[in-house]
């Protein structure tokens, strides 16, 4: 298991639940029901400190770049997610009633035969403060960070923004494959599961057939501004794609990222400073995902939400993702905090949201480092530069 992917070890995790949920004896299937409740209660003390942790040093992190082009390629890549978001919205309001069943997955039932197990034991984990303090807190240390001539602070939010990634990567990710096994145990033992199962491979296509026409956009955009051929752009780019798929993260694949943005006839000063840039605040695949599962996560309950609730949401999650770290799931960690202080999630909606996000995080990871290099080649015109041809 140590040798497999996450996205690997999340399907065998997926099978073993349904299957405890099942077979098992309700012994065991309460055992894995009670880590999900630590588990759990401990993802709710450690969202704050995410969120601190990746949006202060990141947004601290941008006032070492050039002002006017600093605020050129942000203001694009922040337009290009929120464009991407409520693209996604309105498509999942108008696809996903013709697969899916409103308010057919009942996670607070009541009646003995349907209701969810209860955890054995419970410890309570409060966290230090709420979400929405963590993002003001988060806002003002990052500014304070950008504009104070000191690195004292600077230097303490990194070593923090570390400690946070090694709680990620050493705790919380390695930890994932057992709570989405009590998850879908639980849901198997109720007899739920097969309602997830028979839309989760439907929104994941639908998912991505959102990131093939938002990068069509992306890169129709910057053909038309540049004066490129769109498709070429695109396909030029595939090598970048596979890369983040294999890697599932957009850090790991800058290197690709910028070779083939260069070769896209992006000059070499301009590649240089928006690719490594967008890589942590241009998110629009993973955006439509996080919108997409969230509503299809919502329809199953049977909340409704419209357009003026969602908005706001889309547009905190274009700041809550800066710098989200360059590990699987990065993203999802952290939207968990708006998720349940935004939208409401409980603990069951969070986790399937995880569950969910995760089977295709790395394709996602793939449509943003695409829509990165349309990025690049929208600066690159704006800052005066003439596109290349592509090399060969």
């Amino acid at each position: 298991m140590k040798k497999l992917g996450l996205l690997p070890k999340i399907i065998v995790a997926i099978a073993f639940g349904i299957f405890a949920g099942l077979f098992l004896p309700k012994g065991f299937v309460k055992t894995l029901v009670t880590f999900n409740g630590l588990f759990g209660n401990f993802l709710d003390f450690v969202i704050p400190l995410i969120i601190l942790g990746f949006i202060a040093p990141g947004i601290g992190d941008l006032g070492d770049k050039a002002g006017k082009l600093l605020a050129l390629t942000a203001g694009i890549a922040y337009s290009s997610t929120i464009i991407a978001g409520t693209f996604a919205f309105f498509s999942a309001k108008a696809i996903l009633p013709s697969f899916l069943t409103v308010g057919s997955l009942d996670l607070n039932a009541t009646d003995p035969s349907t209701a969810l197990l209860e955890p054995l034991f419970m410890v309570e984990m409060p966290a230090v403060f709420g979400v929405m303090t963590a993002l003001l807190l988060a806002f003002i240390i990052g500014l304070g960070i950008a504009f104070v001539k000191g690195d004292t602070i600077k230097k303490l939010m990194n070593e923090f923004q570390e400690i946070i990634s090694k709680v990620i990567n050493n705790v919380i990710i390695p930890l994932l494959p057992i709570h989405i096994a009590g998850i879908f145990a639980n849901m198997a033992f109720t007899g739920q599961v097969f309602t997830i199962l028979s839309v989760f491979l439907k929104v994941f296509l639908m998912i991505l057939v959102l990131h093939f026409i938002i990068l069509l956009v992306q890169f129709s955009i910057a053909g038309a501004i540049s004066g490129g051929n769109p498709i070429a752009l695109l396909i030029n780019m595939i090598p970048a794609y596979f890369t983040a798929i294999g890697t599932q993260s957009s850090a790991a694949t800058i290197p690709v990222t910028l070779q083939q943005t260069k070769k896209g006839g992006v000059t070499t000063d301009i590649a240089d400073f928006v690719i490594p840039l967008c890589a942590t605040i241009h998110l629009s695949g993973s955006t439509i995902t996080l919108v997409t599962c969230s509503i299809a996560i919502m329809m199953l309950t049977g909340t409704t939400v419209g357009f003026q609730a969602m908005l706001p949401f889309i547009l905190m999650l274009g700041v809550t993702m800066v710098a989200a770290p360059g590990v699987p799931g990065g993203a999802v960690m952290a939207a968990l905090g708006l998720l349940e202080s935004m939208l409401g999630f409980s603990q069951p909606m969070l986790s399937l949201m995880i569950a969910l996000y995760i089977a295709q995080d790395s394709f996602g990871t793939a449509a943003n480092i695409t829509g990165d290099a349309a990025i690049a080649v929208i600066v690159n015109k704006f800052s005066g530069n003439k596109l290349k041809a592509i090399e060969k």
